[in-house]
């Protein structure tokens, strides 16, 4: 019988062989998963052999992981700013870089925003996320997916911020009430070319939904409709947060000014390439 140290050893070299990232990290995560042990828990059963129905299950996990979908998927959560969230293919899942966002978005505000709204929520990570950090604010969270708004809910309810989160179904702003105005936007838009999506890992590519990463106009088309309407929206001195394709700042700068902010900031990511775009209305 196999023990579980020898099945994350063959689920290593079998990740290793199909050019995976992180392979011991991933058999970890799967057999641990597959198993019900968290990572410690797995280390201190390394001896222990493993049962045919047990066997069984990681096997159907690890075909999962072989045909590139995304560890985050088959394990069905992810963590993010200090919450877990459910995660499946109704939405992006969420990222280090978006996680940046919002540490350099909450170390910029002085106050905390009385009302914030997240541009395509999909799981409702940012949302979540500034919900939780700012519990006195109002928080609105629209997308156009009426799949990703029914996972954000969940999330919602889960982390139990319902009392806080308002959920629309809108593309951008078009479905807001009238009247709305808000302290801080963010969002994390489509923002890959097509050719640029065409280069994504498969695991991008072939399972994560293409409405939520590829835009036209090289990337920038829902950014440059973001950027446009965001100040009609924004109180005097808020904050539009975006995350962006890395050679895009030029042309969001250019359009800042006639769209009615006062003015922008460029920040890196954690590879050092331009990534956040941030803009202050007048």
């Amino acid at each position: 019988m196999l023990t579980v140290l020898e099945v994350i050893k063959k689920t290593t070299e079998f990740f290793a062989a199909k050019g995976l990232e992180s392979p011991r990290l991933n058999a970890e995560l799967l057999v641990g998963h597959a198993l019900a042990l968290k990572r410690m828990q797995l280390y201190l059963q390394f001896e222990r052999p493993l049962s045919a129905p047990e066997l069984e299950s990681i096997r159907t996990l690890v075909r999962r992981r072989g045909l590139r979908e995304p560890v985050q998927y088959i394990l069905g959560e992810t963590d993010f700013f200090g919450l877990k969230l459910k995660v499946d293919r109704r939405a992006l899942i969420p990222r280090p870089e978006t996680e940046r966002l919002l540490e350099l978005v909450t170390g910029r505000l002085g106050a905390p925003p009385a009302a914030i709204l997240d541009l395509g929520t999909g799981s409702g990570a940012i949302a979540l996320a500034l919900a939780k950090h700012y519990p006195a604010a109002r928080v609105t969270a629209v997308d156009l997916s009426a799949e990703a708004l029914a996972l954000a809910q969940e999330n919602t309810a889960a982390c139990g911020l319902a009392g806080q989160l308002t959920l629309l179904q809108s593309s951008w702003f078009d479905g807001l009430p009238p009247g709305g105005c808000f302290d801080l936007i963010v969002a994390n838009p489509p923002y890959l070319s097509a050719e640029e999506t065409a280069l994504a890992a498969p695991e991008v590519r072939a399972h994560e939904p293409m409405q939520a990463l590829t835009a036209a106009e090289d990337g920038l088309a829902d950014l440059r409709k973001i950027l446009a309407d965001a100040a009609r929206f924004l109180a005097p001195g808020g904050m539009l947060a975006l995350e962006t394709g890395i050679a895009q700042h030029a042309a969001l700068a250019a359009l800042a000014v006639p769209a009615g902010f006062l003015r922008t900031e460029s920040l890196p990511d954690l590879t050092g390439r331009d990534r956040f775009f941030l803009a202050w209305r007048e």
